[in-house]
């Protein structure tokens, strides 16, 4: 709550030194933040006036305008730099780690992308293309090629000189060793290099089994070793072992909240992508195709309510307890579904494990189901004084909210084993699944046992 309060000052100091004109006031203002709260400050502030913030800041200061891009994220990020030129996009870009830059350049107007890069090439800046060449969410997109590594027939006096000698290391707390062919070999710590004497091969004192990643590795199998192991870094290497990068654990956060944010987005039927400053437009043409799917399904349960007319007619009573069926089946369906998909998304369940997760989830949509069916059946007789019809009610819960816990089980796990992202279409299956059960199995009932409801 203080940081919050804090960006908050900071935001109004901001928009009132741009109002009145105080140049040099703000740009000390923002000197002294931090990045991560510069971004926050910029998120808040309108486009003419972020843009006019950003112009400042990078007169002043490069390095810090670009670190503050970074920490927006690549989308928002590169509408700030679209405006300019790509000799100063290029010359902006080199302030930042490559993987950072080949982030930022991905989201760049087509022409303009191509145009910086080429620009890069001429400066030597080859990494940022080397970069964009891996799939995009993968280990060899989200590394960072400026990796620090000894060879294996260095002793220690002669790797800590060689430390010594290097600028802009990524990660000093693990040292990567390799041979003359740059495969990878071992690793090592910094603490265990200066606990040793100098003339200590570094051959004895690494660890020869080391956890690494593929560059075509998904970016979220990387943040998931990154967790299990308690890693602050994890190497990335090629199909022939070779070291070409590492992936930090500050890239890893990025990747957990980027992947959360999306699946939250699309349980929801919504693009991955959409942010909240996503213009109107953009929105619209997003959602709309979610919303059709979601119309197409409802039109099915209601051709299901359609079977059934004469018996609504004839026990209008069905109509009113109708959406209670349906409804609560919906939403345990999307209890078993979050549970479910993000247990796929942590790595702890899979098709082959899902079992057990099955039973489990069976056991609680019934014991769910009894429990409500009770209740259900209880207001029903109490309202309209037809103890049939609250016995159907409870039976039909009953089988509705099995039917959602086991759909919202088998929809997420049939579609990871299909290679289908379980968060994308997991939320439509669900609502028809649940709609058409709910309505089908009360009116279905209601049919058959017609002659003794109150008509």
């Amino acid at each position: 709550m203080a940081m919050s309060r804090r960006i908050d000052v900071v935001l109004d100091s901001v928009k009132r030194l741009l109002r009145i004109g105080a140049t040099a006031n703000l740009l000390n203002l923002l000197q002294k933040q931090h990045p991560a709260d510069l971004a926050s400050v910029f998120g808040s502030l309108h486009d003419t006036e972020r843009q006019a913030v950003f112009s400042l800041l990078v007169e002043r200061s490069g390095r810090l305008a670009m670190e503050t891009v970074s920490e927006m994220g690549p989308e928002e990020g590169a509408k700030l730099l679209t405006g300019r030129s790509a000799e100063e996009i290029a010359r902006l870009l080199q302030e930042i780690p490559s993987d950072d830059a080949a982030a930022l350049i991905d989201y760049l107007p087509e022409e303009l992308s191509t145009e910086v890069l080429e620009l890069m090439r001429r400066r030597e800046s080859g990494q940022v293309e080397s970069l964009l060449e891996y799939g995009e969410q993968t280990a060899g997109r989200i590394m960072n090629p400026q990796v620090f590594a000894l060879s294996e027939d260095l002793t220690v006096g002669e790797a800590i000189t060689a430390l010594q000698g290097s600028r802009d290391v990524e990660m000093v707390f693990y040292l990567y060793v390799v041979d003359t062919r740059r495969h990878l070999v071992g690793v090592t710590s910094l603490r265990r290099l200066l606990l040793v004497s100098p003339e200590t091969p570094l051959k004895r004192i690494m660890t020869p089994e080391v956890t690494s990643v593929r560059v075509d590795t998904d970016q979220e199998e990387v943040a998931r070793q990154v967790a299990s192991y308690n890693l602050l870094a994890v190497p990335v290497v090629d199909e022939e072992n070779k070291l070409v990068g590492v992936v930090t654990v500050d890239d890893v956060i990025d990747v957990i909240k980027d992947e959360a944010s999306e699946d939250l987005l699309r349980l929801a039927g919504v693009s991955g992508d959409e942010r909240v400053t996503t213009p109107a437009g953009e929105a619209f043409k997003k959602r709309l195709p979610w919303l059709l799917a979601n119309l197409v399904t409802a039109f099915l349960a209601a051709a299901v309510v359609a079977l059934f007319e004469g018996t609504i007619e004839q026990v209008t009573a069905l109509a009113v307890f109708m959406p209670i069926v349906a409804g609560m089946g919906g939403n345990a369906g999307t209890q078993t579904l979050t549970v479910i998909v993000r247990g796929l998304a942590l790595g702890e369940l899979s098709w082959e494990s899902g079992k057990k997760a099955l039973i489990k989830e069976s056991l609680v949509g019934l014991s769910n189901g009894l429990a409500l069916g009770v209740v259900a059946a209880g207001v029903a007789w109490a309202t309209k004084h037809d103890p049939v019809l609250a016995l159907l009610l409870g039976m039909a819960m009953v089988c509705n909210m099995f039917v959602a816990a086991t759909a919202g089980t088998l929809v997420p796990l049939g579609l990871k084993a299909m290679k289908v992202d379980p968060a994308l279409g997991s939320s439509v299956f669900i609502t028809t699944f649940t709609d058409v059960v709910g309505f089908a199995s009360f009116l279905g009932l209601a049919t058959v046992f017609l002659r003794y409801l109150v008509h």
